[in-house]
């Protein structure tokens, strides 16, 4: 199924049919404010496992990030932070990076057998948060890759329908992608260390 969602404005009645969708274990490919993401809802295991068999991956080793509606959620899964690393993500976000930090136990037990960080993400991109503020928790999420060797991320909706249409329960048309991802940035050690170049700078706000 796909669905058009107008950013500047999203549809409540849409933005409920998505989260029906999450609740009840549903796959959704939705837009961000770099490019477009496939997600699940994170408290549903069956959900994870299935995008992790998309991506071809055991869940645990996956590199997931956790889309979340602002900074409220993020000490539910994070280990403390100090007050200038907050000012610093307060000012950044949302906004077009990935900031990885040390999981707490609420990170849910499928992802976390090895795993001791987790990815932070708030998207500038109304959807995407209307989406998350409406299920009331995070989703997790992961990039839609394209094929294409000269371009690594797919941008037309339309296109990322028909090709993942039989793999996922619902496509948001929420207009063209970006094809450049987002900067991912390590917090675990206490400073910002940048692992990935991508659309953000964060020098800018640091």
């Amino acid at each position: 199924m796909l669905i058009k969602i107008y950013p500047e404005n999203p549809n409540q009645r849409a933005i409920q049919q998505v989260v029906e969708v999450l609740r009840k274990g549903g796959l959704i490919i939705y837009p961000t404010d770099t490019i477009y993401g496939l997600g699940c809802d994170i408290t549903n295991p069956k959900a994870i496992e299935k995008i992790a068999r998309i991506r071809g991956i055991k869940p645990e080793k996956a590199n997931f990030s956790f889309i979340c509606h602002d900074l409220s959620h993020i000490s539910d899964f994070i280990k403390p932070i100090d007050n200038t690393t907050f000012r610093i993500l307060k000012k950044a976000l949302p906004g077009p990076f990935t900031f990885i930090f040390n999981a707490n136990n609420n990170v849910p037990k499928l992802l976390s057998s090895n795993k001791k960080t987790v990815g932070i993400r708030v998207p500038d991109n109304n959807i995407a948060r209307c989406i998350v503020k409406e299920l009331g928790n995070p989703i997790l999420s992961t990039s839609i890759k394209d094929d294409d060797e000269l371009i690594e991320y797919s941008t037309d909706p339309e296109l990322i329908h028909e090709k993942y249409e039989s793999l996922v329960d619902l496509v948001i048309d929420g207009g063209y992608g970006d094809n450049e991802a987002s900067t991912v940035i390590d917090c675990t050690e206490g400073t910002f260390e940048i692992v990935r170049e991508g659309k953000g700078s964060i020098e800018d706000f640091l």
